[in-house]
């Protein structure tokens, strides 16, 4: 069987249908409307329930399974837009005219090539890093190469005219419930677009330029540490070729089919933008602080490679692998429960619904495993570890496969490194991450919650010849 483009578009209508049958049509009134501050909430550890701030570049709703982007449906957008059209829509609010969507992809594809932070990174041992670290370090690399936030200029201030409220933890952000209307930091910019030593490659890392760069050279960056973990030189990007396209290119040194980049497209359109969660949150902590998007985006980096955030697809995959030398799933699952161990790939902080990612990542790993045996094996035991796990939770507890459950096995089929999947995580999100930060700044406020101190208070000092003796120390 050949597939085509068109039986992409069919599964992933099929699953939008579906998903529209099951969730229901009304958003969370509560969590839908301008804000009125302040505001009253429901605070758990780690923040949960707590509302930061007011957004329009996405909306997850959890209880439906609901995935929106400006007002899109993610099946929408899936199924019609490519990746730079969504990257586009997240940063500047609308989907780009004809001309605007030329003009964008031809500065994508002038800003994939930074070979002066390549030389600079294999200076470094990347093939023995967790790519995540080189990625994050090739990140901050790019930051020297695109901007001159960091080039000093006898009697230049580097773009701060003037300072306001030295002290950011003045007494106007303690006070509640808001403090003073105005950010507690605020500057002035200095404007240095015609300074004679500025070419138009440099930027202050601070807008949209940075998040252009950041859209653009972080596929590369990713690209080049895989090749280079594997004992491969890194690829040239060619700039004919669309983002997904060339992002696969530069990983695996063949030209995708139009079939194979359409699915990168989708893979990447799915992963672009997710709320609030923590590498999101990552990067617009740091960016309140008025720091660049360099710095942000590093953050975000930083927290997508913990366990709980990125990464489990690979797990998930590992996970299978198990399963299939086991030989049983459903003995593998009651021995797994038994032990209290996580099955990787279901559960959701959010979602207690069926994650809209996995209704299409699902399908697309049955489409790309038709001829990939090893693939199909491996779709085969999550089909019925699905079926299991949804039978056994799926109502009782809204336990149901989450986006990582499928993402593995395409990436799989598509050439990608099982140690690089959180990487091409990070290669999508970069375009959630920049566009919530630039949008945040727009009416900054830096973060600053309060810990509940549950410590002892009164205490005498003891000099330390009479303090006891304590073998380790704490």
């Amino acid at each position: 069987m050949t597939l085509k483009t068109e039986d992409l578009l069919k599964v992933i209508h099929s699953a939008g249908v579906q998903a529209a049958a099951d969730t229901g049509n009304e958003p969370e009134p509560e969590l839908t409307q301008p804000i009125s501050w302040p505001i009253t909430s429901t605070v758990g550890p780690g923040l949960e329930g707590a509302i930061a701030c007011e957004s329009k570049v996405g909306y997850v709703n959890g209880a439906k399974g609901w995935l929106v982007y400006r007002g899109y449906d993610i099946f929408e957008l899936c199924a019609n837009a490519t990746y730079e059209e969504v990257c586009y829509l997240l940063l500047h609010g609308e989907l780009p005219t004809e001309a605007q969507l030329y003009a964008f992809k031809k500065k994508l594809a002038s800003y994939r090539y930074v070979n002066g932070t390549l030389r600079v990174l294999m200076g470094f041992p990347v093939e023995k890093m967790n790519p995540m670290a080189a990625l994050r370090l090739g990140t901050n690399l790019l930051r020297q190469e695109f901007s001159f936030i960091d080039i000093d200029i006898p009697g230049d201030d580097m773009g701060f005219d003037e300072i306001i409220a030295m002290d950011d933890d003045s007494f106007a952000m303690e006070t509640p419930p808001l403090g003073e209307k105005q950010a507690t930091y605020e500057f002035h910019q200095q404007s240095r677009a015609s300074h004679p030593r500025w070419g138009d490659q440099l930027h202050d890392a601070k807008g949209y330029e940075a998040a252009y760069h950041l859209i653009a050279g972080i596929p590369t960056l990713a690209a080049a540490i895989s090749r280079v973990r594997q004992g491969h030189m890194p690829i040239e990007p060619d700039p004919h070729l669309s983002l997904s396209a060339n992002f696969l290119y530069m990983l695996t040194g063949y030209q995708p089919s139009e079939l194979e980049e359409r699915m990168m497209d989708v893979c990447l359109i799915l992963h672009a933008d997710h709320g609030m969660n923590a590498s999101t949150f990552a990067a617009m902590v740091v960016a309140s602080t008025l720091s660049d998007v360099y710095f942000s985006v590093g953050s975000g980096i930083a927290a997508l490679n913990g366990p709980l955030h990125g990464g489990a697809n690979e797990q998930v995959l590992k996970m299978l692998e198990e399963i299939r030398s086991f030989g049983d799933v459903q003995e593998w699952l009651d021995e797994r429960l038994m032990n209290k161990e996580k099955v990787m790939g279901f559960g959701h902080r959010v979602y207690k619904a069926y994650d809209p990612r996995a209704r299409v990542l699902g399908p697309l790993a049955e489409l790309l495993t038709e001829n990939h045996e090893d693939g199909k094996s491996l779709l085969s035991i999550a089909k019925r570890l699905e079926s299991e796990m949804i039978d056994r939770f799926g109502e009782s507890k809204k336990i149901f496969p989450n986006v990582d459950f499928y993402s593995g096995i395409v990436y799989n089929c598509l050439g990608i490194p099982a140690d690089m999947f959180t990487s091409v995580f990070a290669v999508a999100r970069v375009s959630g991450w920049t566009a919530r930060v630039l949008e945040y700044l727009k009416n900054n406020r830096i973060f600053r919650p309060r810990a509940i101190y549950t410590g002892d208070f009164g205490k005498t000092y003891t000099p330390i010849e009479q303090r006891q003796r304590r073998d380790t120390i704490q």
